[in-house]
């Protein structure tokens, strides 16, 4: 049974960045065919976005598992979860990151969810994770391992 499921889609403005290759490819393009330039602005705006899409993680708690992206840990060996948004949230994701640590971060995503894990055999200490909602993965994982 999934508790939780959440998929971290790239947000809007990427879009919008991405359609700046096809100015930049008509200019690039207009000596020798402004057609050209339109076509090739247009398939790599597309493939921008598209590969965007595709390789957006996702996140969730199922059948006594975590599923970050294409991790996965049983709740079993899930500690104690902390919520970090704004400063704290920065701080998670520079200064105060352990290099052991599994990240599963979105630039477009602020808040995020430290996950501690308590597995003896396994070296990472916590994850990292990007959530538009911290407060009710964390809710997830506490019932899940209730």
């Amino acid at each position: 049974m999934e508790s939780y499921r959440e998929r971290l889609w790239p947000a809007p403005w990427i879009g919008l960045i991405a359609a700046l290759a096809i100015p930049a490819s008509l200019l690039t393009f207009a000596p020798i065919n402004a057609v050209v330039g339109a076509v090739v602005g247009t398939v790599l705006a597309l493939g921008v976005v598209g590969a965007a899409v595709l390789t957006a993680p996702t996140i969730a708690v199922s059948d006594g598992m975590l599923h970050a992206g294409s991790a996965h840990v049983p709740v079993s060996f899930v500690g104690g979860t902390t919520v970090a948004r704004g400063d704290d949230a920065r701080l998670a994701r520079g200064q105060q990151l352990d290099a052991r640590a599994h990240l599963v971060l979105r630039p477009d995503v602020a808040p995020v969810l430290r996950i501690d894990l308590t597995d003896p055999d396994d070296p990472t200490p916590y994850w990292l994770v990007s959530t538009r909602h911290p407060e009710d993965l964390a809710a997830a994982l506490a019932a899940a391992r209730a």
